[in-house]
């Protein structure tokens, strides 16, 4: 890996690690390459970049610390709105640096998606995204199935949050890295991809490898949970109406749309979120 990179990924990673995410680099170009021009980001393609996904461990080390010390606040997506306070400290600690983040839910005015995450953290080699285009004669036919990306220390138990991107910092001599394939048999394919498109609810597709690591019977519990009852089910106190009862506002990056329902269902290929469409967590 280039110095510049390497140290560039150090900062980030030191930021973002002990909150339970992991940070990959990759090229503009490696990503455009897979894209028509529409989703392209306009960016030259040596541009460096780097892919962030949260891993189960964010819920007790970033996502419970951060209700805790919001809980009079009127958090509307509070995962998100956690995500992108970290994901803002990225912009803080490199502030002679100009960066731009896209979150995975973030979209353009018509509604297109800024990034396709699944694309992304394919070319990062952070995680394999497969597709249909993967399994060899598909038993399908005109029905439509999403892809999935599959991490191979984590399965299905981890979530794309979004990309970094560093414009003029350019890395034409960065090596790309190859996601493993954890799911090489054609039988495991359509599983995977069954067990994601018409039965997530289970959570049994996020096992299509053995992971390392699951999300905790208490995450699996919160993310079921109506958003309404989340704070009452960690013990945390509803936020106030009163608006003189709440504390200062708050000291994150000002909330984004919420991440869309299914946005992209045009090619398989255009899937910008790891969990289906309803899916109960993340």
């Amino acid at each position: 890996m280039e110095p510049q990179v390497a140290e560039l990924k150090r900062t980030i990673e030191d930021t973002l690690c002990p909150f339970g995410f992991e940070v990959y680099p990759f090229q503009v170009a490696w990503y455009n390459a897979l894209l028509p021009p529409t989703f392209h980001l306009p960016l030259p393609g040596p541009t460096l970049a780097f892919l962030v996904l949260s891993t189960p461990a964010m819920f007790d080390r970033a996502l419970k610390p951060f209700l805790q010390s919001c809980r009079l606040q009127q958090l509307i997506d509070p995962v998100d709105q956690c995500v992108a306070y970290h994901l803002g400290r990225v912009r803080e600690n490199l502030p002679e640096l100009q960066i731009e983040v896209i979150a995975d839910y973030e979209v353009h005015p018509n509604r297109r998606p800024k990034i396709l995450a699944q694309t992304a953290a394919h070319v990062a080699g952070a995680a394999y995204y497969y597709q249909r285009k993967d399994v060899e004669a598909d038993p399908w036919g005109d029905q439509h199935i999403s892809g999935v990306c599959i991490h191979p220390r984590y399965g299905g138990w981890f979530a794309i949050r979004g990309v970094v991107l560093l414009p003029g910092i350019e890395v034409p001599d960065l090596t790309p890295t190859k996601p493993l394939d954890c799911v090489p048999k054609r039988a495991d394919r359509i599983t995977l991809l069954e067990g994601f498109n018409f039965h997530w609810r289970d959570w049994t597709y996020r096992d299509a490898v053995t992971p390392q690591e699951r999300y905790s019977e208490e995450q699996k519990a919160y993310f079921s949970t109506p958003p309404a009852q989340r704070l009452a089910f960690l013990g945390l106190a509803q936020p106030s109406e009163d608006p003189s009862s709440t504390s200062p506002e708050l000291p994150f990056t000002t909330l984004r749309p919420k991440r869309p329902q299914n946005p992209s269902r045009a090619q398989g290929w255009l899937s910008p979120s790891v969990s289906p469409p309803a899916s109960p967590g993340p």
